[in-house]
């Protein structure tokens, strides 16, 4: 079971890395321009912890684009099929 998640986890961050990449390539292409579509959302100012012994600075912000979520389902389902394989 371990090895699994690991494995999937491992498709995911693959599917995000390329899915960014084709995202940033498509958005000067006109026909491909759908691709580049994302939201943003997350905290606008991070959030600052300071303990006057110790500063802790904790920010968050997450971009989805359409080609990130379609190369992540991509790897999930190419990635099973080669592990059955």
């Amino acid at each position: 079971m371990r090895r699994s998640s690991l494995f999937n986890a491992f498709l995911v961050l693959v599917g995000i890395v390329v899915g960014s990449l084709v995202a940033k390539v498509s958005a000067t292409v006109p026909a491909l321009g759908w691709l580049a579509y994302s939201l943003s959302f997350g905290l606008e100012q991070p959030l600052v912890l300071d303990l006057s012994i110790i500063g802790l600075t904790l920010g968050l912000t997450v971009n989805l684009s359409v080609a990130v979520i379609l190369f992540i389902v991509i790897s999930l389902i190419v990635g099973r099929y080669f592990a059955r394989s």
